[in-house]
């Protein structure tokens, strides 16, 4: 499958981190891009991209109807990212029934080709003695947290429609990107900007697969074009020791590397005290119940199928950090 100059693209969540990139990835192609954007959406990863702004919602089904009028592809990049929320079934509602009616609504389009952005998030990494690959595939019952349960009950969903419905999608699982344009920003963001502000004294035992998020974004391409329908392809980057990225960032803005490791168990009080402001005060909190399990995994992954069938490849993790903290300073993040 090839993209052509002014093919008709649909991209959701176009304004958010991941979407953005996509976005421009497919607006450098020559792909004519229609972006799903909600009224709510901040509009700065858009300015001055040649790509053309629709309305809609994963929660209103004649919205995707309507922008997916005339779309010849579609990359499904929106999601509900939060790993805790007031209330969780939003997420759910977004990330699962969301994907449920867009494919569905992709269907009755005739769309052609889909790329389905799912996330690591749905593979197994309990007990994992060696970085995960797309066999680990976990089941909604196993997952830590609402937004976990939600993208593996999500793609399973992708999976039943590929099956039975003959929808044309090819699933990618991005790892953890970082890099320029975390608008909101995302659950990582935030950390990196927090490393940054030196508001991280101490970490604790765990480890990440970071990913500079224009590599994510390229791979998206690369399964659209090379990629087999109903296939899961990781979009990683490399395994990291969280102590190792907060050592990054600090190396990078000037400050001291924490050093001070934490034990989980008596983080869980201050967790779930924060949770309760949480519920008070609306905003989400820096630390949770969910954050600290999943913690106690180190969730790393292997993109040697990407590489091997799609030609992906990934830059250091180094450089991810460095074009965030550029793109944060330049936004106003950062002093």
């Amino acid at each position: 499958m090839s993209l052509r100059p002014g093919d008709p693209v649909l991209v959701t969540g176009a304004s958010g981190f991941l979407g953005s990139a996509v976005a421009r990835a497919l607006v450098a192609r020559g792909a004519r891009v229609r972006a799903l954007v909600r009224p709510t959406s901040p509009p700065g990863n858009l300015a001055g991209l040649d790509v053309e702004p629709v309305r809609g919602d994963l929660s209103d089904p004649a919205s995707l109807a309507a922008a997916l009028q005339g779309a010849r592809y579609l990359f499904h990049v929106a999601a509900d990212y939060r790993l805790w929320a007031p209330d969780p079934g939003v997420i759910l509602r977004i990330n699962v029934e969301g994907t449920r009616a867009l494919m569905a609504a992709a269907l009755a389009a005739g769309v052609e080709r889909i790329v389905y952005t799912s996330s690591v998030a749905t593979l197994r990494v309990a007990g994992a003695t060696t970085p995960v690959d797309e066999t680990a595939a976990m089941a909604p019952a196993e997952a830590i947290g609402t937004y976990k349960r939600s993208k593996t009950m999500a793609e399973r969903v992708v999976e039943e429609m590929v099956a039975r419905d003959g929808l044309p999608a090819v699933i990618v699982n991005p790892s953890t990107p970082i890099g320029p344009r975390d608008i909101r920003p995302t659950p990582t963001g935030r950390m990196i900007l927090d490393a940054a502000r030196g508001k991280i004294p101490a970490f604790v035992e765990t480890g990440l697969n970071f990913a500079h998020v224009d590599d994510v974004a390229e791979g998206h391409l690369l399964a659209f074009e090379r990629g087999r329908i109903g296939e899961r392809y990781i979009l990683g980057g490399q395994d990291v020791p969280l102590q190792a990225l907060l050592a990054e960032v600090a190396r990078q803005t000037g400050r001291k590397a924490p050093r001070i490791r934490l034990p989980r168990a008596p983080l869980y009080p201050l967790a779930w005290g924060a949770e309760a402001v949480a519920r008070l005060t609306g905003k989400e909190p820096l630390l949770t119940a969910d954050a600290l399990r999943m913690s106690r995994y180190r969730m790393f992954f292997t993109s040697a199928k990407a590489e091997r069938e799609l030609g992906y490849r990934a830059r250091p993790f180094e450089e991810g950090v460095t074009d965030a903290l550029a793109w944060f300073c330049g936004a106003g993040y950062l002093p």
